[in-house]
């Protein structure tokens, strides 16, 4: 049973995930964590799920870190610390390689470990007066867990100087930065379009699409990467959907993936 979380799929196919712990502006624990881990792996094995919505309930998206757990984990020795630690590693890690498609829907404020959840995802709304910060360094510790996923997204300059002076910066900046894909006054007027482009597409194609990306990224373009592309859509090909899109395309019909929802 989930306290600190919402979970459901539609019959569209969208899986909505949402953090809610409005009292404590969704601040995570391991609690949360352990929740949030068990819904991604409902969404990655779901033959039903096809788009991952990750959105929180209240004013904030999330403060990050519970302040109780982080007290409590000060009080841990090293290898319960590295234990601990490994939860949150293992969320970001199946957020970020989840084979479908992730949409976050980020309003408020979105600290610490919130920005992590952020830059794993594919596509990132938010408000216009949405702030982010990476606050770590000033209680003295630091956004290692998320920082793969940060600077990946942010770039090295960016990343230095938002982790170091722990600013707090707004949706514009975050946009500059790439840690947003796009400022939206209203969720609601903005989602519906980015769900019927994503369920439009052939889910097989999206998943390959998604393996692809991570294949090629910041990788040089030398041999094994060019076969990886060469191996990657001659299987596409093949598939049972890219044989019934390529069909549909030439027979001139809506392929069968769309009359799904």
């Amino acid at each position: 049973m989930s306290e600190y979380t919402d979970f459901s799929i539609d019959q569209r196919g969208v899986a909505w995930l949402t953090l809610n712990r409005p009292e404590v502006h969704n601040a995570f624990d391991d609690k949360m964590i352990a929740e949030l881990v068990a819904a991604l792996n409902e969404v990655e094995h779901s033959t039903q799920a096809r788009v991952l919505v990750l959105r929180s309930n209240g004013k904030n998206f999330s403060a990050g870190a519970d302040l109780n757990w982080m007290r409590s984990m000060a009080d841990k020795d090293y290898q319960e610390n590295v234990d601990d630690a490994a939860g949150l590693d293992r969320l970001m890690s199946q957020l970020d390689q989840l084979s479908k498609p992730t949409i976050a829907l980020v309003q408020g404020a979105a600290f610490g470990g919130a920005v992590g959840l952020a830059a794993c995802c594919d596509i990132v709304l938010a408000q216009p007066k949405t702030s982010f910060c990476l606050s770590e360094v000033k209680i003295g510790l630091i956004p290692a867990v998320i920082s793969p996923y940060v600077v990946r997204v942010m770039g090295e300059r960016q990343a230095r100087r938002y982790m170091l002076t722990a600013e707090r910066f707004f949706a514009d900046k975050a946009l500059q930065a790439s840690l947003v894909t796009e400022i939206v006054d209203d969720f609601d007027d903005a989602l519906p379009g980015l769900l019927d482009a994503l369920l439009n597409n052939s889910p097989q194609a999206l998943q390959s699409c998604k393996r692809l990306i991570r294949g090629v990224a910041h990788q040089p373009t030398d041999q094994q990467v060019r076969q990886f592309t060469i191996e990657e859509i001659a299987k596409i090909r093949v598939s049972d959907e890219g044989q019934e899109g390529l069909s549909a395309f030439l027979e001139k019909r809506a392929p069968q993936w769309q009359n799904k929802g």
